[in-house]
């Protein structure tokens, strides 16, 4: 019990400390509810829930930022919404096996994302037509990715932070601080509405959960007093590190039996 106690709070401290300075903190605490025993589906949606915290605060810190896109914000806000409730729906309709099966390919893509994401970003700007939100064509598309955004979202929390930044620099965004604002607007309601879905299915592990949360708070609040004095590039290759090393991981222990045949 207070082995378990100390690697959640643990856990939930140091994914605190890098959501808030560099993101990618579910590649630590999503691997310490599985290493406790919590089942693959559960975990996902208990991971969630310790992450939601971090988004409401990050977004209330942005709050001026967000406020000068008012205009925009209902459709963000009601896309997202639908895009949870559409991806938490699709994790309750996959079996145990099947969610285990595409664990090492969502952490996959989610590192992925995680290491080319800001050139992706500058790729996608450099590329994207200057009068794109004239085409009604365009606004539908860029509509549909945002609903793609949040339904990962729902369905699969790590990685999330990145998609929604892409999606933001496909749209032609340039405030890099207001982007931050949105991507986390958007990551609130999507975590908010699909806890709300895993709560009333009975998903969530409060115990653990709990325990991830108050830890994920406290290293938030840590970062936020001592940030400026990490080193932010040295904390950033130490996630993508321990991203390979856990997605390597969840590759072998899926496929190394066939491999060894």
């Amino acid at each position: 019990m207070i082995f378990e106690i100390i690697i959640l709070f643990s856990a939930g401290i140091l994914g605190g400390v890098i959501n808030a300075i560099a993101g990618g903190g579910s590649f630590i605490t999503f691997p310490a509810l599985l290493l406790i025993g919590v089942n693959p589906i559960s975990a996902n949606a208990t991971n969630t829930l310790a992450s939601c915290a971090g988004y409401i605060s990050g977004t209330f810190a942005f709050r001026k930022e967000i406020s000068k896109y008012k205009n925009e914000l209902t459709k963000l806000i009601l896309v997202s919404f639908l895009g949870a409730i559409l991806g938490a729906w699709l994790l309750l309709q996959i079996s145990e096996a099947q969610f285990h099966y595409a664990i090492p390919w969502l952490l996959l893509f989610a590192t992925i994302l995680f290491i080319f994401g800001s050139q992706i970003n500058e790729f996608i700007k450099k590329t994207m037509p200057k009068h794109r939100h004239v085409s009604l064509l365009g606004q539908a598309l860029l509509i549909i990715m945002l609903l793609a955004v949040a339904t990962y979202g729902g369905f699969f929390n790590a990685g999330l932070g990145f998609i929604a930044l892409s999606y933001f620099a496909l749209s032609g965004y340039k405030d890099i601080n207001a982007m931050n604002g949105l991507k986390l607007l958007i990551s609130s309601i999507v975590s908010l509405v699909a806890v709300i879905i895993f709560i009333f299915n009975d998903l969530l592990a409060w115990y653990e959960g709990t325990v991830m949360l108050i830890g994920s708070m406290f290293g938030g609040y840590i970062a936020s007093h001592y940030s400026k004095m990490l080193p932010q590039k040295m904390i950033r290759m130490f996630v993508i590190v321990l991203s390979c090393g856990i997605t390597l991981y969840f590759f072998v222990d899926l496929y190394g039996d066939s491999l060894s045949l």
